[in-house]
């Protein structure tokens, strides 16, 4: 008997067309898995993948913050790919902020909307299928920074630390349904952006988006089929 060949990977990247989405979705092109790409915009994410809109893979541009929008998405990917491996959740952002006496509720929101209330919607959408079929993998991008305050990051912090609490919730409830919940902790990514805003810095102190990435598959992989509810920890 000829053995047939193994199914690809199908997975879902929010966050796509930053530095480590990019990393992380060309780590998992070269394994041959078909992805979800989702962003921002469309025109970002034609920038950082071309070639990919018309293939196997899907380019969304959507709202990961909007219930609405990812269920939108949602409806389209298992369309598209009728199962769902994993998910990993980079979407977020950061910003440096007031001292906590001067917060405001602006950049509170922001923070929580983009760092924690995001992986709600992304999972809220996309899970149920894996619940269904009764396995998948969902990966968060968290912060080595989450674990303790620091001055004028109080906001952004505590949306990280909430970030790590709901995966931490979400690993218990899903680990009965074959689902493993985790995420990467890194202190400073290495990126373009990064390199921008903190120009004095140096880099090799920094991690890299390949390592990132790679940690992140392994997340994905069997190999971590015992991990729930944790958070590994990046630093150079």
């Amino acid at each position: 008997m000829i053995p047939t060949k193994p199914e690809p990977l199908h997975i879902v990247i929010t966050g796509a067309s930053g530095a480590l989405g990019k990393a992380v979705a060309q780590h998992f092109l070269t394994q041959g898995a078909r992805l979800a790409l989702l962003g921002h915009s469309a025109e970002q994410l034609d920038d950082a993948f071309p070639g990919l809109a018309n293939s196997a893979h899907l380019l969304i541009a959507s709202d990961v913050t909007s219930v609405e929008h990812m269920k939108e998405s949602a409806q389209q990917i298992v369309g598209a790919f009728k199962h769902i491996d994993a998910v990993v959740h980079i979407a977020g952002g950061f910003e440096m902020g007031e001292a906590v006496h001067e917060l405001s509720r602006a950049s509170w929101d922001r923070m929580m909307d983009l760092n924690a209330w995001s992986f709600v919607a992304v999972t809220q959408a996309l899970v149920p299928s894996m619940v269904a079929r009764g396995a998948g993998r969902v990966v968060a991008v968290t912060a080595k920074s989450a674990s303790r305050g620091a001055a004028q990051m109080a906001a952004y912090i505590a949306s990280k630390s909430a970030l790590q609490r709901l995966v931490e919730a979400m690993a218990a409830e899903l680990a009965p349904h074959g689902i493993a919940v985790n995420s990467i902790a890194p202190s400073v990514l290495d990126t373009p952006g990064n390199r921008q805003a903190m120009p004095d810095a140096n880099p090799s102190e920094w991690v890299s988006t390949v390592v990132a990435a790679e940690t992140i598959a392994f997340l994905v992989s069997g190999g971590a089929a015992a991990l729930h509810g944790q958070h590994l920890t990046l630093d150079a």
